[in-house]
């Protein structure tokens, strides 16, 4: 993809690993395969918001991006992140606010 906005969106996903990591949220090994499988948006009746930001988010952008292929619409994935990571406090802060960058690429590349 040549179109910058996709280089900016490909940051915005390694800086989005990069600070689950830093905020020691990042699992070693995935959850077991029905969990993942969940239909429920963010899967929230089976996952907590950083695995599936992890295991499901992170690889389905990394995905689209590789393959070239068009994203399926603008979301908002920052207010579930904000809700779901209060038990953080401040130290959530930086995390919204890639979340936040990424809507606003994904409206942009909708």
């Amino acid at each position: 993809m040549t179109d910058p906005l996709w280089n900016d969106m490909a940051d915005a996903i390694l800086d989005l690993e990069r600070e689950l990591r830093g905020l020691g949220l990042w699992a070693q090994s995935p959850p077991d395969a029905e969990l993942l499988a969940s239909q429920q948006p963010f899967c929230v009746d089976t996952l907590g918001f950083e695995q599936w930001l992890q295991w499901i988010f992170v690889p389905r952008m990394t995905a689209i991006i590789q393959q070239g292929r068009s994203l399926p619409g603008a979301f908002s994935i920052a207010p579930m992140g904000e809700e779901a990571l209060a038990w953080m406090g401040r130290r959530r802060y930086t995390l919204v606010a890639i979340l936040t960058r990424i809507d606003g690429l994904a409206a942009r590349l909708a």
